[in-house]
């Protein structure tokens, strides 16, 4: 079963480790928050979430466990964000919610370095900048909340597809945007893992639906009408995931082709109980989101400054250590099956 790890145990569901090297460039130095000390404005606990994109169920859920983080400590949330995932498109909130004053930033980066310069300016306004999900470069935020390591999302999402297509065949991506920083680390390192440890699997193309579920589809029609060998798609995206389900579950190519990636289990529940879908992996998003919410607070109170070896209380979840980068680590990984997915609800 190439060693994935599998529980029915809701309490087991917590991240990978991410352990992603990013490329330290386009950003100033500005490593210890805007007033220069790493303390923060106690009083000010206003927390704004920022998203790739708004509508996307994915952040709807690492949203809500955010929203409810600030709730447990008495700050005040917003929710901002494009509709499209642009490597730009976040700019202007970034500004906004310097501009507004908030005492924190939770970001998504739709890109490591379009948005460093705002998030710099952010900064020097006194907002302490939290970075979850996709990273950016480590000079542009205080920490990073990590859900995996790009190594171990890589390798889970190989293990899934080699096993459900017999360790042979053709295979594609599907991906989000073509600048998604987490996205492209998974499968530089998925073509690693696959050159290494599996020779008899061709990754024929990787195709980006741009974290759009209309665009996904149609990705997936397209690769299934250029590839007629192909045994399977791996989408580590949850609105590709599933609207490639929704594809193959009303095709000819439903139990023939097989897909996995990353999904949530609200999403994918009737994908496998139709048996379009046999495993797929992810993370707990609302913990994501909520981890994040609290890394804010205790920056914004100056509990943490984001230096390697700080540790911080983070509500429900227990205690946290920062590591090297910034970095805070979330937890283990988790393989959603026939067997568990009735156990969850996000």
């Amino acid at each position: 079963m190439f060693g994935i790890k599998r529980t029915g145990r809701a309490g087991a569901i917590v991240a990978l480790a991410l352990g992603m090297t990013l490329v330290a460039a386009g950003c100033s130095g500005n490593t210890g928050g805007g007033d220069g000390d790493g303390g923060g404005d106690g009083g000010n606990l206003a927390v704004t979430f920022l998203p790739k994109n708004l509508g996307n169920p994915y952040f709807d859920t690492s949203n809500s466990g955010g929203e409810e983080a600030v709730d447990e400590f008495g700050g005040t949330y917003e929710e901002v964000g494009p509709t499209e995932a642009s490597p730009t498109s976040q700019v202007q909130y970034i500004q906004t919610a310097a501009q507004q004053g908030v005492g924190g930033l939770v970001i998504s980066a739709n890109d490591p370095e379009a948005i460093c310069d705002a998030l710099d300016e952010a900064r020097s306004a006194g907002v302490k900048v939290v970075t979850f999900d996709s990273d950016t470069n480590p000079e542009c935020r205080d920490v990073f909340i990590n859900q995996a390591t790009s190594e171990g999302i890589a390798k889970v999402q190989v293990d899934l597809i080699a096993e459900q297509i017999g360790d042979a065949g053709q295979i594609a991506v599907l991906s989000a945007s073509a600048n998604a920083t987490n996205q492209n680390a998974w499968i530089e390192l998925m073509k690693e893992e696959l050159a290494a440890s599996h020779p008899d699997i061709e990754l024929v193309e990787v195709a980006y639906g741009d974290d759009d579920d209309q665009t996904s589809f149609d990705k997936t029609a397209a690769l299934l009408q250029t590839y007629p060998e192909l045994k399977g798609i791996v989408s580590p995206t949850t609105v590709g995931i599933a609207a490639a389900a929704r594809y193959l579950s009303t095709s000819e190519y439903k139990g023939t082709v097989a897909l996995t990636g990353l999904g949530t289990p609200n999403q994918m529940r009737e994908y496998v109980e139709d048996g379009t879908v046999t495993a797929f992996a992810l993370w707990n998003p609302a913990d994501l989101g909520y981890l994040a919410a609290w890394a804010a607070q205790a920056l914004i109170t100056g509990e943490i400054t984001g230096e390697e070896g700080d540790s911080f209380e983070a509500g429900k979840l227990g205690s946290f250590d920062v590591g090297a980068d910034g970095t805070v680590l979330l937890g283990d990984p988790f393989v959603f099956d026939a067997d568990n997915i009735g156990d969850f609800d996000f």
